[in-house]
């Protein structure tokens, strides 16, 4: 942080040293101009030029004197300019009320009468009121430009049919009469909104649409829906004769009174959302640099005060900066009132360590004040109404649920020590090199080491051990340089960590501002912001780290954060948890379309039909022309999409799907191939389609995060890793085997080339099954069932291989001819000996033929009816059903054994147990009798 200061500072007095020389240079080159012209006017008479020249003089003069302040009006924050704006109408309003109200005399008192009341007639005497309202307004919410705008275009839509309505009942005079009749009617305005419409509609018609038009801008300057006039009346007599206006409905929303734009600045996202879907002219591909992961910059003052023009923090902002000020002169060292911390821009401890000043002994520190955490106002509620039933709503748990973390320090006295240790070892080596700052985060803390001239840098990283053993720290991690500074870094654990809550994350104005439905709380760098992430535009991410680094966490708070800001009819969840007690919390949720899965046989499945929905969704954005599903959500909503006539289907808006797999290693140790496929398919298409995948996996190798799937999944998550290897395969790159453990992450979204150190939020049990009792309790899962239920589970045998389509064929041929020979096996399907024979030892396994009897033909087993229930088994697949038994009742015991004959023989053959036993020859014995297989059905 001080080295953003002291650097920034360096540049800032430089540019303000450069900026004050640029005035006196214009300044005289305005002092020579006139040189040129008294050659061109040489030919003037004499007392013309003295004139001339006097004039030019004095305007000289002044025109110097107002270019400097000019000059230092540029300067001004737009806050000072708004209030300069607020205080003019003010000034502009006591001006028109002199003369309307109490008629101030002279000339200047004409000529405002003449503009105001020529303009707007006898309207003029409410003028001032509307002038002083609305400075009034800008005075006290600069930053509310939305509202304000909104108050300035109802006021003029209110003043525009109140001058139409007073012209025409003052008989619609015309300008080509006398001034008098214009200024004591509607005045020019009155005219061009009245004399139109009396010419088309007549009177009786003009006065209505005025009337309305009157309404309308009421409406807009009191942000009040036409559905919203009777509760807002309502609430208007309780607070004059009860007080006891502003309270919410019963439904939950906000109270009548409240202004709709606070509401929308509060946090009304899904009404944004809902606006931003209307505009269909704006696509999902139109934003150039998209970035998933957004960090909110700290709420520290600056190191270097502000440059000419840079926005000054006021408000919530700015009481939070002067906080930090107290506690930082609290700590023993006195900030600037620029900001900074001492007259060279720097901590007392950056000092300290430059040799300016000696650092304060710990010893010697005063006691520090009790922190307090920052205000956060509560969001308001949404209220959502799903698109799976019309009388259903569904309201977003309240923040309130996730509980406040404490209060984020910025400076202790082991950073000072840590100061003095690592300014000992750069003075120790000789090293022309100081610590100029240190920005300190929840886990870790970045030192700032600044080089001088001709210092290489490889000095410094050279060290890294002897940095470790002066500071006492093994886990020490070095950047060289800072991303976006011309500085190395050196990041050291912090012996007093903080905890970042998912609260305090999901309440930050970062999170705020983001309406999108996708956005996770992430938790807070090596400054102190906080960082959250749109998976929506990661698109694919790849969770890693050894038992207890915080993987686990991680993905519970990236669940809650969806539960917190997301409703099901947005954000539709498959689970796979293979370990069977990480997401059990999470069962019965309504963002689920299926249980959650842990049998990796089914994970398999359930992945396989995403890869179906991902293709069914590309059907659709390709039939109807779109290239994200973002824009075919817009053009649904907006009614542009109809199916094909004739059709019955009814199109709806495609929620987000979000693929949580908790551990990755145990899905590929059992299906490998069928798991890679599915997950490679999925990261490299889905991403248009609003299908997003999250793999969590302890056992970062590279037979479980292949090539393909590294390749396909950009974004990566490393907590701490336990060799350099691990950190490779998540990272490409060291760096994850030195973190500390507990949530301390290296996080690496798309994009980005070098990854950023993060401190993962934490979100305790109880806050969880609180979440997860709120949404629950209001609506209850809707499960598809082709997920869990795809097809009949087909469980070939591994013996079989990939010759399950020649064994068929086989099979086939075997049992329609009834003759069993190896030689024509090898004339009918073309096959050579070798193949012929394994073929015809597989069907004597499955009991299709007997034994070997020489170079006699084997015996055929299987009769041609059963046939199609051999070749099912042989599939994997269930045999078709028996047929029905027979009218007669002296048949029904003979046809039931043939059923239970069939079943026996579908269990023999899936067992591998031949069925005639009277065709087998036990003095043969051949390969297959040989492995003991043939015995172990029963022999």
């Amino acid at each position: 942080m001080a080295t953003r200061g002291s650097t920034s500072s360096t540049r800032s007095s430089s540019t303000s040293r450069g900026g004050s020389t640029r005035p006196g240079s214009s300044k005289g080159g305005a002092t020579r101009k006139p040189a040129p012209g008294r050659t061109r006017d040489g030919g003037l008479p004499l007392p013309v030029r003295a004139l001339r020249g006097t004039w030019m003089g004095l305007a000289h003069v002044v025109g110097g004197g107002v270019r400097s302040v000019g000059h230092g009006a540029a300067d001004l924050e737009p806050e000072h300019r708004r209030d300069g704006v607020g205080f003019a109408l003010v000034a502009l309003a006591i001006v028109v009320a002199a003369r309307e109200w109490w008629n101030m005399p002279g000339w200047p008192g004409a000529i405002v009468h003449t503009v105001v009341a020529g303009t707007i007639g006898c309207v003029a005497l409410v003028l001032p009121l509307v002038l002083l309202g609305l400075g009034l307004r800008v005075l006290r919410a600069p930053d509310d430009g939305h509202g304000t705008n909104r108050i300035a275009i109802g006021t003029c839509a209110l003043l525009l049919a109140t001058c139409g309505i007073v012209h025409v009942a003052k008989g619609v005079p015309t300008p080509s009469g006398t001034a008098e009749d214009m200024q004591a009617a509607g005045g020019i305005i009155g005219f061009l909104a009245s004399s139109p419409l009396t010419a088309a509609v007549s009177v009786y018609g003009a006065v209505p649409i005025l009337v309305l038009l009157g309404i309308f801008g009421l409406l807009v300057v009191t942000a009040t829906p036409v559905h919203q006039v009777g509760p807002r009346l309502r609430d208007a007599y309780l607070r004059l004769f009860h007080g006891d206006g502003g309270e919410r409905d019963a439904d939950g929303s906000p109270g009548h009174g409240q202004d709709l734009m606070t509401q929308r600045a509060g946090g009304a996202t899904r009404r944004r959302r809902d606006r931003a879907d209307a505009d269909l002219d704006e696509r999902a591909g139109d934003e150039a640099y998209e970035q998933a992961a957004v960090v909110e910059p700290t709420g520290r003052p600056s190191r270097a005060g502000l440059r000419p023009g840079q926005k000054r923090p006021v408000g919530a902002e700015a009481e939070a900066l002067r906080r930090a000020r107290d506690n930082a002169a609290a700590q023993g060292h006195a900030p600037t009132p620029d900001g900074t911390d001492g007259p060279d821009g720097r901590p007392d401890a950056a000092r300290a360590a430059a040799g300016s000043a000696p650092a304060p002994a710990p010893a010697a520190m005063p006691s520090k004040p009790q922190l307090e955490a920052p205000p956060t106002e509560p969001l308001p509620q949404r209220v959502e109404q799903l698109a799976l039933a019309g009388d259903i709503t569904y309201h977003l748990p309240e923040d309130s649920i996730l509980k406040p973390g404490p209060p984020h320090k910025e400076r202790s006295a082991a950073n000072d020590r840590v100061v003095e240790a690592l300014t000992g070892v750069l003075d120790q080596f000789d090293i022309d090199a100081q610590v100029t700052g240190f920005t300190r985060g929840p886990t870790v803390t970045r030192y700032v080491v600044e080089l001088g001239p001709g210092v290489k840098v490889e000095r410094i990283t050279a060290l890294s051990k002897n940095i470790a053993y002066a500071v006492a720290s093994a886990d020490v991690r070095i950047l060289s340089p800072i991303p976006g500074k011309s500085a190395i870094g050196v990041e050291i654990p912090n012996t007093d960590r903080e905890n970042v809550c998912l609260g305090d994350v999901l309440r930050s104005q970062v999170a705020r501002n983001n309406a999108h439905p996708m956005v996770m709380g992430v938790g807070k760098d090596v400054e102190g912001g906080y960082v959250i992430a749109n998976l929506a535009k990661m698109p694919h991410m790849l969770v890693a780290g050894a038992t207890g680094a915080g993987k686990s966490s991680f993905v519970n708070s990236l669940i809650t954060s969806i539960l917190m800001r997301s409703t099901p009819d947005e954000v539709r969840m498959i689970l796979v948890d293979p370990k069977r007690v990480e997401l059990t919390a999470y069962d019965g949720i309504p963002h689920l379309i299926t249980p959650i899965i842990t049998n990796p046989k089914k994970a398999a499945e359930a992945l396989q039909w995403v890869v179906r929905e991902m293709d069914q969704r590309y059907d659709d954005l390709a039939n109807f022309g779109f290239k994200h599903v973002d824009d075919f959500n817009k053009a649904v909503r907006a009614g542009q999409v109809k199916p094909v006539p004739g059709s019955e289907r009814e199109i709806h808006p495609y929620p987000y799907l979000l693929v949580i797999v908790d551990e990755l290693a145990d899905l590929m140790m059992v299906a490998p191939r069928d798991v890679e496929e599915s997950i490679v398919r999925i990261t490299q298409l889905a991403r248009a389609a609003g299908i997003h995948l999250v793999l969590a996996t302890q056992r970062p190798s590279v037979d479980v995060v292949t090539g393909l799937i590294k390749a396909n999944v950009p974004s990566r998550m490393a907590f701490a890793t336990s060799s350099l290897a691990d950190s490779r395969v998540v990272l490409d790159q060291p760096g994850a085997e030195k973190l500390i453990g507990q949530g301390d992450a290296l996080f690496l979204p798309m994009g980005a080339s070098k990854p950023m150190r993060v401190q993962g939020a934490w979100v305790t049990e109880s806050e969880i099954s609180e979440v997860v009792k709120r949404v629950t309790d209001q609506l209850k899962p809707s499960y598809r069932e082709d997920v869990a239920v795809v097809a009949p589970q087909k469980q070939i045998d591994d013996d079989i291989g990939d010759d399950l389509d020649l064994l068929l064929q086989a099979t086939e041929l075997v049992v329609t001819t009834q003759f069993g020979s190896t030689s024509m096996l090898q004339r009918k399907l073309r096959v050579g000996f070798a193949k012929a024979g394994r073929l015809m030892d597989l069907l004597e396994s499955r009991g299709v033929v007997g034994p070997s009897e020489g170079s006699k033909a084997r015996d055929v087993l299987i009769k041609p009816d059963d046939l199609p229930a051999t070749l099912a088994v042989m599939r994997g697949e269930e045999p078709p059903a028996a047929p029905a038994p027979a009218a007669n009742p002296e048949l029904v015991d003979e046809a039931a054994a043939p059923a239970d004959r069939y079943a026996s023989a579908s269990e023999d053959m899936v067992t591998g147990r031949v069925v005639d036993e009277e065709g087998l020859d036990e003095e043969s014995e051949d390969a297959w009798e040989l492995t003991q297989h043939g015995r172990s059905g029963g022999f």
